[in-house]
């Protein structure tokens, strides 16, 4: 299948979740994900996930890097809609947020980490096949952002479903995850 047809799939199984079977999904991405070695890693780029479409509670695996790693170093994008670009803005507790008029929550200041001196980026996806490439939401923000990080920055996408075997409409600047983790198991790539 493509792309289209498999965020039109994903997205409509994803909100037709009950809240309990999320919570329990989002426990389940959250223990998968504490068994993801953390050494080397320092900055971290993550998200906010966007209610309307239904995205695992990726807040859960930032508490737990935050808890973990105490000198983390931790951004959240920004989308720059007009360049089709982002970067990413480090957040702390004064950070003040907004929502853009897509649904995006987005920190309002901070400093920006450069693409290169990100660590572990948790990239957000509807699916990905089992080569890691992965099903976005089809601006291609991630992958021109992916594609300036360091090549030993682990991208980790977080997904309730098990990847399908294949995309059929991947193309050469899309950036493949290193893992995908799932409520049943961790897929490396």
């Amino acid at each position: 299948m493509n792309k289209k047809e498999l965020r039109e799939i994903y997205i409509g199984r994803r909100m037709a979740m009950t809240p309990q079977e999320r919570t329990k999904q989002d426990d389940l991405l959250l223990l998968r994900f504490q068994d993801i070695p953390l050494e080397n890693v320092q900055r971290v780029l993550s998200y906010l996930p966007i209610p309307k479409h239904g995205e695992p509670d990726v807040t859960l695996c930032t508490r737990y890097l935050r808890h973990m790693i105490p000198a983390l170093k931790l951004a959240y994008p920004v989308a720059d809609f007009s360049s089709a670009t982002m970067h990413a803005v480090e957040v702390d507790d004064e950070t003040r947020y907004a929502s853009t008029p897509a649904g995006i929550t987005e920190p309002q200041n901070g400093s920006t980490l450069l693409p290169e001196s990100i660590d572990l980026v948790l990239v957000p996806m509807v699916i990905c096949d089992a080569r890691g490439h992965r099903v976005g939401y089809g601006k291609g923000f991630y992958d021109r952002y992916l594609a300036g990080c360091r090549k030993d920055a682990r991208r980790v996408g977080l997904c309730y479903f098990e990847p399908v075997e294949r995309i059929d409409d991947t193309h050469q600047f899309d950036v493949p995850l290193d893992l995908c983790i799932t409520p049943g198991k961790v897929y490396e790539f």
